[in-house]
C-alpha cells in the first residue's frame, strides 16, 4: 500500500484527497474511520500501538488531518486545535514570556487582538499595532524595542488589506523577530506564507478549509523542530485538542478546497466588479481590483484573490445596517468561508471587541463571504438589497 503521509511532488489537489488518507487496512474501506475512543489498549505497562495511549494526547483520525494540513502548507509539522484561537493562545504560549513583545496588524481579526490584548499584555507580554502594509512603519515599529513576534495577516479581516508577505519576513527576520501569518483568508490553496518566508502559519479551519459551516476548528503548521516540540506539548498539556468527528469533517472538507476556493474567487471577482462605482457606496475593497492598493503584491503572492470582500455605504451606519439585514441569500452571520454566502457588520460583529479603539472598523462598513451559490442569483441578491441612491 502506498504511504500517502509523506510529502511529494504530486499537485494540491491530488495531496488533499489522498495525503493522511489511507483506505482501511482491514476492510479495504476508501474512507479510514473515525476513531471514536478515548482511550488505548496497550500491549503491557507503556506498549502503545502505533504511539497512541489518551486521545488528548493523539488520536488516528486527528494525525490525518495534522499530516494533511502540513502537506498542504509545505511544512514539516501541523497541530490541530478545537478553535482558532485555542491554536493561536497555545503557539503564543509556546513563543512568548513575560516582558516580550508582539507587533501585529491593526486590521486583524478583532478575536486574535482581543486574545492579545486581554489575556497575553495583562501577562505581562508587551502589543503595538502597525499599518503591516507600510513597510516603513513595520520597520519603524520593531526597531523601537526589542520584538519577538511579527504577526500578519493577510488579506486582513474586514479592510482586505495587503501585506507583502516576503517583504516582512526579511524585516521581522532582521530584528530576530518570529514571524507568523494567519492565513486563513486565503487558505493555502490561494497562498503558502511558509515559501514566502514565514516562521508559522495558523489558521482557523473553521473558514475555507472545513468550509461548510458545520465544524469549529483551528490549526498551527510550521517548520522548526524545537518549537513544534513546545506546541505539541501544550496541545497535550493544555488540552484544548480537535475532536475526531470534527477533525473528520475538517479533512471531508479539504478534499474539495481547491475547487471550492475557485468558486468563491470568480464570484467574489465578478461580485467586486459589479459593485465598483455603485452610488451608493464610498468604496470596495477586494484585492482582485486593479486599483486595490494591494492588488498587485497580492498578484505576486496569491494564485487566486479569494471570497472576501467588504463595501463601504455612503449612508453611514443607518444604511450599512440595513443592507446587512436586507439580503436573502447572503445570511446575516457570524463566520465566513463556507459554501454558503453570508453577511455581517462587523462593527457590532467580528469586531465589536475593538470597537472604541484605534483599531475600529468603521460604522459604514459592511463584510461579504462570498459562498459558490450561482453568481448571477448573488449579484440580484446584493444589488437588489443596496440602497438605489
Amino acid at each position: 500500500m502506498p504511504d500517502n503521509s509523506k510529502p511529494s511532488s504530486q499537485g494540491f489537489s491530488t495531496r488533499a484527497i489522498r495525503v493522511g488518507q489511507e483506505f482501511d487496512p482491514t476492510t479495504g474501506a476508501v474512507v479510514p474511520p473515525v476513531y471514536l475512543t478515548s482511550t488505548f489498549v496497550q500491549d503491557g505497562i507503556g506498549g502503545f500501538r502505533g504511539g497512541y495511549e489518551y486521545a488528548r494526547g493523539g488520536n488516528p483520525t486527528r494525525t490525518s488531518l495534522q499530516t494533511l494540513l502540513a502537506s498542504l502548507e509545505g511544512g514539516a509539522h501541523a497541530f490541530s486545535f478545537a478553535s482558532g484561537l485555542a491554536a493561536e493562545d497555545s503557539l503564543l504560549r509556546a513563543i512568548l514570556k513575560p516582558g516580550e513583545r508582539v507587533v501585529m496588524g491593526n486590521d486583524v481579526y478583532g478575536g486574535t487582538h482581543r486574545l492579545v490584548n486581554r489575556v497575553f499584555v495583562p501577562w505581562g507580554v508587551g502589543l503595538v499595532t502597525v499599518d503591516m502594509s507600510d513597510l516603513d512603519a513595520v520597520r519603524d515599529a520593531v526597531a523601537a524595542s526589542s520584538t519577538h513576534v511579527l504577526w500578519i495577516e493577510t488579506p486582513s479581516n474586514p479592510l482586505m488589506k495587503i501585506s507583502d508577505i516576503a517583504a516582512l519576513a526579511q524585516i521581522g527576520h532582521d530584528a530576530g523577530a518570529l514571524v507568523v501569518v494567519d492565513n486563513t483568508f486565503a487558505s493555502p490553496y490561494l497562498q503558502q506564507p511558509l515559501s514566502l518566508g514565514a516562521d508559522v502559519v495558523v489558521h482557523s479551519t473553521t473558514k475555507y478549509i472545513g468550509g461548510h459551516s458545520d465544524v469549529l476548528g483551528g490549526a498551527v503548521i510550521l517548520n522548526d523542530d524545537e518549537l513544534a516540540e513546545k506546541v505539541g506539548f501544550l496541545q497535550f498539556g493544555v488540552g484544548a485538542v480537535s475532536g475526531p468527528f470534527d477533525a473528520w469533517l475538517t479533512v471531508r472538507g479539504i478534499k474539495t478546497l481547491a475547487l471550492r476556493m475557485e468558486r468563491h474567487s470568480s464570484n467574489a471577482q465578478a461580485m467586486a466588479e459589479a459593485l465598483v462605482g455603485h452610488p451608493a457606496l464610498d468604496a470596495v475593497y477586494y484585492p482582485g481590483l486593479p486599483d486595490h492598493p494591494g492588488h498587485d503584491v497580492a498578484a505576486k503572492q496569491m494564485s487566486a484573490f479569494g471570497g472576501m470582500l467588504s463595501v463601504a455605504l455612503k449612508g453611514g451606519s443607518v444604511a450599512a445596517r440595513k443592507f446587512a439585514e436586507s439580503t436573502e441569500l447572503f445570511q446575516l452571520a457570524e463566520s465566513l468561508g463556507g459554501v454558503e454566502s453570508l453577511i455581517g457588520y462587523p462593527s457590532e460583529m467580528t469586531h465589536a471587541s475593538v470597537k472604541g479603539t484605534a483599531l475600529e472598523v468603521p460604522d459604514n462598513v459592511v463584510r461579504l463571504s462570498v459562498g459558490i451559490e450561482d453568481e448571477a442569483d448573488l449579484l440580484a441578491d446584493v444589488l437588489g438589497a443596496l440602497p438605489k441612491s
